[in-house]
């Protein structure tokens, strides 16, 4: 793979593992939570974002503000 495409493609995995660190911490989630949160190219050119691993109790109110939002309302 050609470096600069792997640089676009970390560029965009970081932009977006950015974005879900900045959400978790909104949500009032501590930087032990969000700090996990990465971005990842595989050797065949793939962007991710690894989440890591949480605590289940984390995990139940990460899924919690997923689907009702932060303080019990629908999201916008």
């Amino acid at each position: 793979m050609d470096m600069q495409v792997w640089k676009d493609r970390l560029a965009r995995a970081e932009e977006s593992a950015e974005a879900l660190r900045s959400a978790l911490a909104w949500l009032g989630f501590p930087e032990r939570v969000w700090g996990s949160v990465r971005p990842i190219v595989t050797a065949s050119g793939g962007a991710y974002v690894d989440l890591g691993v949480f605590r289940p109790d984390v995990a139940d109110r990460i899924a919690a503000a997923l689907t009702s939002g932060p303080e019990g309302r629908p999201p916008h």
